[in-house]
This record gives structure tokens, C-alpha cells and sequence, in this order.
């Protein structure tokens, strides 16, 4: 027992390396020595915290200030209030304080300001106090049933329609009819004018709300004469925290109600409608895109395998506390492997959680999103979520992003995903060089936009 537990614990130090964050050399295939090697900003450390989990999710929220949905002033300050060594020891109460500290004085500053007629800097103020709820929500997934979950989560969703409602641009909530229930979501248009105009249907992964992706491709989107529905399925936001919907891997049977909605509406080009995830969104989309092929583009931002992100992580140390030299590390057999072990694996598993921030909100959010109650239930459910036998059946032009520091973490998997596509296709990496090498281009969020509406421009034949 004891033995196995050692190796299990060896095993979970190999555990999810941070996506778009470290140093270590890129796993790669290029022979190029002659290039400068760098680093995107999440990668260093000093950035407020020493942390790279911790700066990435600074770096995260201080990618929205260019769409006015962060202030950089407040950010940073509201880090420094943060107890980074109590956070190591998995206490996350202080980031929850800070955090939540920020979001209702800005709330009260919007507050203030829409009672007084200014209409501009109150909507500037809901959106800044919806980013600050959401991050100081963030971490308090280990206990799924803390009533601060709902509480603060529903703070940010009403702050962010309140700043809908003082958009310039019409906004429109909406409930998607989903099974025997329905599935919140946004619908933006450019203007008023009722003109049909392509359209980005734009959804969140692992750990997003619908709210964010306002600064994440909504904004940008509608400055290019794009229509965007937003919309969130089971294990995200509002349909996670109020409906008790966890995630599902057959996503096609989420995004195909989601595309009957979209093609509903006299505003919506049916010929040019998009697909875009972020995250592990880039897993999502691709697979409701193997099935629904009334898409005319499909943007995986990365292109994400689960089952094979699990497998390239915890397969190599498995194969090793297998003792078996002809042990092949894949889904089935990682699977095969938890499914014998899981008192030995979940016993080593939270060891190491102990201290390891992002390990220990990897699988705490995870537990919670995916509805289990264990990290060894946890890694069964993310091998079930596979792109095998998949990818060829997508259709519609699609774009595969991949970042520097996600090919650090996760090696070839996202060119591999680009490599099995049959479909007209392109593949694009971001490099820490121009900044955006991070996890979905966080702190290149003008950059990222450019390049993806770009392709998009060029699959619908867009000027704008």
C-alpha cells in the first residue's frame, strides 16, 4: 500500500503542469536553435505573486481591461491584499476578501453613477464589478455547497446585465430550449437595423462564465460587424451554480439546440455561422462540430483533447508504478488503472494537493464541474471526453490555435488535432515573442482578436 502510494505521489508531482505558465524548454519538434527563447509575462516570476498559477489568473483578469471590463490600478492592488503563503496551504479565503473587497465598492461606484445619470461610466463600472465577483468566486469550488458560490457568482451575472442595458449596441438575455430545461445565453447585435450579419456563437470551458467572454471575443467581435450569441451548458456558470448541470463529453448534444436557437433569429446569416471555444472550449466546440455541420467555421482556441491532455500528464508516471515494461499509456489503459486504484491514487493525489495551488483548484473546480466527488473520479470522466475518431467528421473550415506555453505543457497535441482534420483548415501558434504565448493569448487580447477575426474575415469573405 505504502509503495503505492510513493509512486502515486511522484505521479502527481508530474501532474498538470501549468498550462501557459513555466520555464522549462518547449517540448516541440522544431530543430531551430538559432531562435531567442522567451517567455510570455505569466511565466516570470515577480508579477505581484511568485505563484505562476496566481499570475496567470492576475494576467487573466488584466487581459479584460482593454475592453473595459478590468482596471489595471484596481488589479494590482487588489492582488497585493492577497495572503499568497495562506493560499499555498490551500486557505483561499484571502483572495475571496480582496477580491470581493474591490467588486462592491466598484459596484457601488456603478451604482452611484447610473443614479446620477452617467450612463457611460456606470456601464464601464458594472463590468469592471462583474470581473471582481467572478474572480473572487473563483477559488471557493472546494466546498461546492459554500453559499458564497451562488451568491457571489450571481452578483457578477447581475452587475454584467446591468451594463448590457447601457450598451450602445442592442443585448438581449435569452433561454435556449435544452432537454426539459433551457440554457441561459446573450445574443449582441451590432445595431438596430435587423440586417442579417454573420455570427459568432462564442463559448467558455473548464472554468469561464459567458460574462467574461464579453472581453474575449464578444467586444471585438461586434466592432467587426459580427453578431455574437453567447450561451453556457452543464459544468459552466449559471447552469452549474443554479441547475446543478455538470459537464457531459457528447457536446454536440449541447451546441446543437444552441445552433437551432441561432438560426431562429431573422438577424443571423445561416450561412455564416461560427463556433469558438476557449479553453478547454477548444475540446467542446471541435466535438459538437464532428456532428453539426450547419457550421460554416469553427475556431478551437487551443485545439484541446481531455482524454489525451490526462493521459500525456499522468500516463508516463502510471506506466511506471505499473512495473510492467510493455504498460502502453492511453486513455483506456489511464483509466483502466484508476479504476483499480482509486483509494491509492486519491490518497496521493491530495496529498500532493496540499501544496500545489493549481493542482489543488484544478481538482477541486473539476470535482465540482464534472459532478464527482474524487480526483480518481475526476480523471475517469475527463479520458470519456475524446476527439477519437472525431476529427475527420468536422466539416466546416476551422482554425487551431495553440500557444507556446500550452505546447510546453501539453506537446504535440493540439498539431496533432490540426494533422487529423480533413476539412479546409489552418494552423496558428502564438509565441511568447509577440506576447501572447499565454494560455488563450491572455495579456495579447488585441493581438489574439486581430488574428482570429482575421481568418474569419477570409472564411466568410468579411471587410469591414
Amino acid at each position: 500500500m505504502k509503495k503505492t502510494v510513493c509512486a502515486l505521489l511522484v505521479l502527481a508531482a508530474l501532474f498538470l503542469l501549468p498550462a501557459g505558465c513555466g520555464n522549462k524548454e518547449p517540448s516541440t519538434t522544431s530543430t531551430d536553435t538559432s531562435a531567442p527563447r522567451y517567455f510570455s509575462p505569466a511565466s516570470q516570476d515577480g508579477l505581484v505573486f511568485s505563484d505562476k498559477e496566481l499570475q496567470f489568473q492576475v494576467l487573466r483578469t488584466l487581459s479584460s481591461s482593454v475592453y473595459d471590463a478590468s482596471d489595471i490600478g484596481e488589479c494590482l492592488e487588489t492582488a497585493l491584499r492577497v495572503d499568497e503563503a495562506q493560499l499555498e496551504q490551500g486557505n483561499f479565503e484571502s483572495w475571496y476578501v480582496a477580491w470581493n473587497a474591490t467588486a462592491e465598492r466598484i459596484n457601488g461606484i456603478a451604482d452611484d453613477c447610473l443614479g446620477r445619470g452617467r450612463k457611460v461610466s456606470a456601464r464601464e463600472a458594472y463590468l469592471r464589478c462583474e470581473t471582481y465577483y467572478r474572480m473572487a468566486e473563483f477559488y471557493l469550488h472546494g466546498n461546492p455547497s459554500d453559499p458564497r458560490i451562488r451568491d457571489t457568482a450571481g452578483k457578477a451575472r447581475e452587475c454584467f446585465a446591468k451594463a448590457t442595458k447601457l450598451m450602445d449596441n442592442p443585448v438581449e438575455q435569452v433561454r435556449i430550449r435544452y432537454e426539459d430545461t433551457t440554457l441561459p445565453g446573450y445574443f449582441y447585435e451590432v445595431d438596430d437595423s435587423g440586417r442579417k450579419r454573420p455570427l459568432v456563437i462564442l463559448q467558455t470551458g473548464f472554468d469561464g462564465t459567458q460574462e467574461e467572454l464579453y472581453a474575449q471575443g464578444v467586444a471585438a467581435g461586434l466592432r467587426r460587424g459580427y453578431n455574437v450569441l453567447t450561451f453556457e451548458g452543464p459544468g459552466q456558470g449559471e447552469v452549474l451554480r443554479e441547475q446543478n448541470l455538470y459537464f457531459r463529453p457528447d457536446w454536440e448534444k449541447v451546441v446543437t439546440p444552441v445552433v437551432d436557437y441561432a438560426l431562429s433569429r431573422k438577424e443571423v446569416d445561416p450561412k455564416k455561422v461560427a463556433l469558438w471555444g476557449i479553453s478547454m472550449g477548444g475540446y467542446l466546440a471541435p466535438r459538437a462540430a464532428a456532428a453539426e455541420h450547419r457550421l460554416g467555421g469553427l475556431i478551437a482556441d487551443p485545439g484541446m483533447d481531455m482524454s489525451v491532455m490526462i493521459t500525456g500528464q499522468i500516463g508516463p508516471a502510471i506506466a511506471g508504478t505499473t512495473g510492467d515494461p510493455g504498460f502502453k499509456t492511453t486513455p483506456e489503459s489511464v483509466a483502466a488503472f484508476v479504476k483499480e486504484n482509486p483509494e491509492d491514487f486519491d490518497e496521493g493525489m491530495y496529498e500532493m494537493m496540499k501544496g500545489n495551488i493549481r493542482m489543488n483548484w484544478f481538482m477541486q473546480n473539476g470535482m465540482y464541474a464534472f459532478g464527482v466527488d474524487s480526483p480518481s473520479g475526476l480523471v475517469l470522466k475527463l479520458t470519456e471526453c475524446t476527439l477519437a475518431g472525431l476529427t475527420p467528421k468536422i466539416e466546416c473550415p476551422t482554425l487551431i490555435c495553440d500557444g507556446e506555453q500550452d505546447r510546453q505543457a501539453f506537446g504535440a497535441m493540439t498539431k496533432d488535432i490540426f494533422d487529423d482534420l480533413e476539412c479546409e483548415k489552418q494552423y496558428i501558434l502564438f509565441t511568447n515573442a509577440e506576447g501572447a504565448g499565454a494560455h488563450c493569448q491572455m495579456g495579447a487580447m488585441l493581438f489574439g482578436h486581430q488574428v482570429k477575426y482575421g481568418w474569419l474575415d477570409d472564411t466568410f469573405r468579411v471587410r469591414e
